[in-house]
């Protein structure tokens, strides 16, 4: 038996990368996990490579029952449909990971003072607009059943500055992620809900990996600065998601927790 065996999760952004992960390590406790995406077929973009055609496929030879949906939860109406979806499905929806975003785009700058509004308003809608109207949109059911487990994926972005000023788009989107997770924990937690976040750190996501961020020259610069002297990969995170949405954190909620091997230490 597992520890999720019987509930429902949807993971957002889960067709490759970190979110995959997530979703992975939710249907191996036994849960049956709805993936979303933007693009389901998103792995081939990085040349991720997976053990199944699709995720969907993955979750299945798991054992699980597994729904694929390609939408763009930055629109209200998209994540609600999506949770509506869900709910036909399956008749439940108990875990949501808000794994969608990223700090994407080509922009000509990130600095606090020069930013432009277009990309401004891009960054803030895939990483906290999405995040939001999702939370909006599995709140109903979950009250009505009276639990839930909310893991929101912030970023060691929305917690320094990094000194320089740049990056502010993403910076503050994630940090606004990070606080309406408080908010919304004092609000659903006397429904029985937990509402929390994680912040990674350098984790060799593909993307990452694609980016270079595996290569000699950044691992000279990243590792020595981390108190465990080793760049992250997604399981990192996927085991302290584990811990945020089973029986093991029953009195953790409102909490934001790092994973970034010591890179900051409170």
């Amino acid at each position: 038996m597992g520890k999720l065996d019987g509930q429902v999760a949807i993971v957002t952004g889960a067709a490759r990368g970190l979110g995959r992960a997530y979703a992975l390590r939710l249907a191996r406790l036994g849960a049956d996990v709805v993936i979303n995406d933007i693009n389901l077929e998103a792995a081939k973009e990085y040349d991720e490579e997976l053990a199944a055609p699709t995720v969907m496929a993955e979750v299945e030879a798991l054992g699980r029952r597994s729904l694929g949906i390609q939408a763009d939860v930055s629109r209200r109406e998209a994540a609600f449909r999506m949770v509506e979806q869900v709910m036909d499905t399956f008749g439940r929806v108990d875990i949501l990971v808000n794994n969608a975003g990223g700090a994407l785009g080509q922009p000509k700058s990130t600095l606090a003072s020069e930013a432009e509004e277009d990309y401004y308003r891009y960054i803030m809608a895939i990483n906290l607009d999405s995040m939001i109207f999702c939370c909006q949109a599995v709140s109903g059911p979950m009250k009505r059943a009276r639990y839930g487990r909310i893991v929101n994926v912030g970023s060691q972005a929305g917690l320094w500055t990094g000194w320089d000023g740049s990056g502010m788009p993403y910076k503050v989107a994630k940090a606004a992620v990070i606080h309406y997770t408080r908010i919304l924990a004092q609000e659903l937690g006397p429904y029985g809900i937990n509402v929390n976040c994680i912040a990674p750190a350098w984790i060799l996501s593909s993307r990452a990996i694609a980016q270079g961020r595996a290569s000699a020259e950044t691992r000279a610069i990243l590792e020595p600065r981390i108190a465990l002297r080793r760049l992250g990969v997604p399981e990192d995170c996927a085991k302290v998601v584990e811990f945020l949405v089973t029986d093991l954190s029953d009195y953790v909620t409102g909490q934001c927790i790092s994973v970034c091997g010591g890179y900051i230490a409170f």
